[in-house]
């Protein structure tokens, strides 16, 4: 474990030589009551507010006030083609081609369109394999769909959970279950980083066992999107899905994305629910009465968007366009390195996320012995803001587009300060 003098030391140097330093100045950071800026960690639960945020929102306002109507076809940003601006950048994000994403809806609305697709249970081969930590939203979505398709959760869904005493699921473990449930298995679903103990899963490894066993393999990026290097594109999933809140900073509860593999792009074969924004865009005010779906994830859409809540995120997706997933991954390895050699060893305090890079994101997660809730609470009153998990789970993400090496210290100090008070 570093000392406070050598992690300051390092801290240091790091933040003098950070290419990315300039963003944080990008982002709204909440203060103290004395202006002191908050050290924040729970960007994994929301992201901050980019500056750019509000005139991107007024710019959309306006042009509803002057235009009205006609905002559809006209002003600088008509509403029409508007989710298209978000469409290279999302592309750039996951390592996607355009044609394969969309922003739309929020996450467990995405995760159902897509199983309505994906899920497709046959005879014995109905089962849907899932990390048994899932976030709960993911659990009931997979059930739910289950008791849809006319079976038994209890059945139906193979929960795959760490080894009697670990905190964490040995990949080889993972990979060894899919094997195992052979052509039983309809689909994978995983969170490919694990909200609760931040392991990453590996997502081209699973993919191919998953499709070697003729499932179907798809991806909750809530945790991923913007935080993990993806290639979805080149590592073959059918469809991923997340949410924009968390570390692409989009707003509270604002929109999500879809990636659906090209090799579905005309999704003939496959069942979808349908709604006219999903219809071919050249005749879709034609009003004719059958559905002709566009090529790609554009073709999952159901309604048009909010517009204010594009706004919003246009703001942050250019930021993550400027800064580049490459330098921001490479800066978050080493603050999180750096966060973990601080508290890794610490007395009343064990790491439960994967020390190996490879296999977490931006996230620590803290198991603490004694009042982990108490323990957030004497952080935050110290301006210091992470987030509690029950029941003794303390998580701290310092996400790279607005934390600096001297926060993580920060973190540390008070953490150590503060952890048996």
């Amino acid at each position: 474990m570093l000392s406070l003098e050598e992690a300051r030391a390092i801290a240091r140097d790091q933040d003098a030589r950070d290419p990315l330093a300039r963003f944080r100045e990008e982002f709204l950071l909440p203060r103290s009551a004395d202006g002191t800026p908050w050290v924040y960690l729970a960007g994994n639960s929301l992201g901050l507010q980019p500056r750019g945020a509000r005139a991107r929102v007024e710019e959309a306002l306006d042009d509803w006030a002057r235009l009205a109507v006609e905002g559809h076809v006209e002003g600088p940003a008509p509403w029409l083609p508007y989710h298209r601006m978000l469409t290279a950048p999302t592309a750039r994000l996951v390592g996607a081609e355009p044609e394969e994403v969309v922003v739309m809806n929020t996450l467990t609305v995405n995760l159902h369109l897509l199983m309505v697709s994906f899920y497709r249970p046959s005879g014995t081969r109905n089962r849907i394999l899932y990390e048994a930590g899932a976030f709960p939203s993911d659990r009931y979505a997979l059930a739910s769909q289950v008791r849809f398709h006319g079976h038994a959760p209890a059945e139906a869904l193979v929960a795959v959970a760490p080894r009697p005493g670990e905190d964490v699921i040995r990949p080889k473990d993972l990979l060894a279950a899919i094997d195992r449930e052979g052509d039983r298995l309809a689909l994978v679903l995983l969170g490919n980083v694990n909200y609760l103990t931040g392991q990453a899963f590996d997502i081209p490894a699973v993919t191919q066992a998953g499709h070697r066993v003729g499932a179907s393999v798809g991806f909750d990026l809530a945790h991923g999107a913007g935080n993990l290097l993806l290639r979805l594109h080149d590592d073959g999933p059918d469809f991923a899905v997340w949410c924009s809140y968390k570390y692409l900073n989009g707003g509270p509860g604002t929109l999500g994305g879809v990636f659906v593999h090209a090799r579905h792009r005309e999704a003939r074969c496959l069942p979808r629910f349908e709604g006219w924004w999903g219809h071919d865009e050249l005749t879709r005010f034609e009003m004719g009465p059958r559905f002709e779906g566009m090529r790609g994830a554009d073709g999952w859409q159901l309604s048009n968007p909010p517009i204010l809540q594009m706004a919003a995120l246009r703001a942050s997706m250019d930021l993550f366009d400027a800064a580049g997933m490459v330098a921001l991954r490479q800066k978050s390895e080493r603050l999180t390195a750096l966060l973990d050699r601080m508290v890794r060893g610490l007395p009343g305090v064990q790491v439960v996320t994967p020390e190996d890079p490879a296999q977490r994101g931006a996230q620590l997660s803290l198991r603490v012995k004694t009042d982990a809730q108490g323990l957030v609470k004497r952080l935050a009153a110290a301006g210091v803001v992470c987030d509690f998990r029950s029941p003794d789970i303390v998580r701290a993400a310092p996400a790279p587009l607005y934390t600096r090496f001297a926060d993580v210290v920060r973190f540390g100090e008070v953490l150590q300060a503060h952890v048996h008070a």
